[in-house]
């Protein structure tokens, strides 16, 4: 038998406890988890970052145009979704002065587009904590696949400046949960010398004169809003407003347009309040709390950044104002849980214009828009549902998307199948959804089972004959 003296029971006792106290910490360790760097989208693995939930971003720049220079802060309070020893961020380029998190100043390391960041303290799971990240430089432009070349921040002829990001490139002017499954509400600060006027997403606040002589101007964005459907841009710019119908709209065109004869250099933009209220009669209540137009004359196509649509002088058509409103729906309220499904946004975008045409021309301008998509998705097979990443904007997407809808009306008639784009806004607005949930509110409104429609005209790469 093992005799101990009280000393040695004591030396043990005091081992025991630290062996305890080590076990413990570790399993604390264990407990904290550095958020993945991506959301798990199939085309964008890396966009997004799991582990929290924005809830405001507070973007606050100086910009100096003759360099196309940006220098200040962006601010994120969000909430964590786990414990978390660590989180990421997407920022791609510039260059990261500090970073603080609750005030205190955290590690931080730049991998790729990823900005990770390792706050003083761990986060606890559903703990509001609030970023804030120092950065400056110059945006660099983004090869994404499927995008066009405006994408990010970029500099245009003409002294015009515009930041429009889809799909990815809100990461080359801010950090940013940069996937639309983390929506969140904006304020943008953005300070530049005159003449320039900023135009950004929501309700301009405030128009601060500074000493220097530049000027800020706040932008408050208060609904939810995915990160590639902010705004910025920046030039000679003058509002024009439009306050005879339910929605506000403002609209922003170069100063040298007369607002006296912009229906004469624009057709259709008188049409504007017209096509809102049709729109609304149709899918419910407008989503946001103003609307308008921002016209950068060299900008080389249009997108609908949630609040203000931007549009090159060109693009500024009535079909193309009817696509970029239809979308502030279908697309801004409702936003695709996978890039794969842009056809959600894109499909029923270009199948109102037709709606459009129809209502402005008769049934024969209808059904001579739908013979035309039938014609352009014939001549490049797809299947809408399974689109590739080098065909998420391409127009055989988008026309064949509005097939999709077109056959959906003929099979269900005309009261069930606009009781199911009613229904599907009302389900998913402000957040995200996917084909299959679409498919799901088409299956329930109408009372069918409607697996063989949408079989061959979301899942074939052949095109069926129109019903």
């Amino acid at each position: 038998m093992m005799i101990f003296t009280r000393k040695a029971t004591l030396q043990y006792r005091i081992q025991a406890m630290l062996i305890i106290l080590l076990v413990l910490g570790s399993s604390i360790s264990w407990a904290q988890e550095n958020g993945a760097d991506g959301l798990g989208d199939v085309l964008y693995p890396q966009l997004g970052n799991d582990g929290y939930d924005v809830q405001h971003y507070t973007i606050d720049l100086d910009f100096t145009p003759e360099e196309n220079f940006i220098a200040g802060a962006t601010s994120i309070d969000a909430i964590a979704r786990q414990n978390l020893a660590a989180f990421n961020l997407d920022l791609f380029g510039l260059e990261v002065a500090a970073v603080a998190v609750n005030d205190a100043a955290a590690a931080f390391e730049r991998v790729g587009s990823e900005l990770v960041i390792t706050p003083s303290a761990p986060l606890a799971e559903g703990e509001h904590f609030s970023a804030r990240v120092e950065y400056s430089g110059t945006p660099e432009p983004i090869n994404d696949p499927s995008a066009p070349d405006f994408l990010g921040w970029r500099a245009y002829p003409d002294g015009y400046f515009a930041a429009v990001s889809q799909p990815s490139g809100a990461m080359n002017w801010f950090p940013s949960n940069n996937h639309p499954l983390d929506k969140a509400s904006f304020t943008f600060r953005i300070t530049a010398p005159p003449p320039n006027t900023v135009v950004a997403n929501g309700i301009l606040s405030d128009v601060i004169e500074n000493a220097d002589g530049s000027r800020t101007f706040v932008w408050e964005a208060a609904d939810p809003m995915a990160t590639y459907l902010t705004l910025i841009a920046i030039g000679d710019l003058a509002e024009v407003r439009d306050d005879s119908g339910a929605v506000p709209i403002r609209s922003y065109f170069p100063s040298f347009v007369d607002p006296a004869t912009i229906s004469t250099v624009v057709p259709g933009y008188g049409l504007m309040q017209d096509m809102m209220t049709w729109l609304s009669d149709m899918l419910g209540d407008y989503p946001f709390e103003a609307y308008g137009a921002v016209v950068i004359p060299p900008f080389p196509g249009a997108l609908e950044t949630q609040t203000l649509s931007i549009f090159g002088l060109p693009a500024f058509t009535e079909e193309v104002m009817m696509h970029e409103l239809a979308h502030q729906w279908f697309g801004n309220s409702v936003t695709v849980a996978q890039w794969k499904d842009i056809w959600l946004h894109e499909g029923f975008a270009t199948y109102l214009m037709a709606l459009w045409a129809g209502e402005r021309a008769g049934a024969a301008a209808y059904d001579s828009t739908i013979a035309s998509y039938h014609a352009d998705s014939s001549a490049v097979l797809m299947a809408p549902a399974d689109a590739e990443i080098s065909q998420l904007f391409e127009w055989t997407l988008y026309a064949r998307g509005a097939l999709v809808l077109h056959a959906l009306r003929q099979e269900v008639g005309d009261d069930a199948f606009f009781a199911i784009l009613r229904s599907f806004h009302e389900s998913y607005a402000y957040s995200a959804a996917t084909t299959s949930d679409f498919i799901a509110v088409a299956e329930t409104v109408s009372g069918q089972d409607l697996d063989e429609l949408f079989d061959a005209w979301l899942y074939s790469e052949e095109v069926p004959d129109l019903p």
